[in-house]
């Protein structure tokens, strides 16, 4: 992993090349890199570390930082095969315009895990080819991965297989 100094050394680039606002902010803790980018340069920013080496896109996950705004994050992880180095790319995006530029068409890994991020957390990735639920069912209301979905006693009906289920509780 880029070290301390490896990280500021790989933002300063970053800045030169793409404008000061591309990174908002470093983080290196726990011996973990990570670069906070504004949400309008992921594209640029990974195609930045992918000429650096970091030409594999491990991951990308979505976390909610309630009650903090901008409230939704989403993480790349990269990893230069080569040298085995990893870097994490943070961004975030509030609720009210949660959206995100793809970085699938660049990315295919990227495909269903931004669908993912998507169905769980509500992030809107601009420009994905196939934006729409995965996990959960396309008439599902809400984001269960949001920290103030309500958790417990929440009543899930899939009535479209009822006629042909059999009924296993007393009436």
């Amino acid at each position: 992993m880029p070290d301390a100094t490896g990280l500021e050394l790989i933002a300063q680039d970053l800045r030169a090349a793409h404008g000061d606002d591309a990174v908002v902010g470093t983080l290196f803790f726990r011996e973990k890199a990570a670069l906070d980018v504004a949400p309008a340069r992921i594209n640029e920013t990974l195609a930045f570390l992918r000429e650096r080496g970091f030409g594999f896109l491990a991951s990308v996950h979505g976390l909610d930082y309630y009650p903090e705004e901008p409230r939704l994050g989403v993480q790349y992880e990269l990893i230069d095969m080569d040298v085995v180095d990893r870097i994490t790319v943070r961004l975030r995006v509030g609720t009210g315009a949660p959206n995100v530029p793809s970085v699938t068409p660049s990315w295919p890994t990227a495909d269903h895990q931004e669908r993912e991020v998507y169905d769980m957390f509500g992030v809107i990735f601009d420009g994905h080819p196939n934006l729409k639920r995965i996990l959960m069912p396309e008439d599902y209301e809400g984001f269960p991965q949001r920290r103030d979905f309500p958790i417990g006693g929440e009543p899930v009906f899939f009535t479209h297989n009822e006629p042909r289920m059999p009924r296993y509780t007393q009436q």
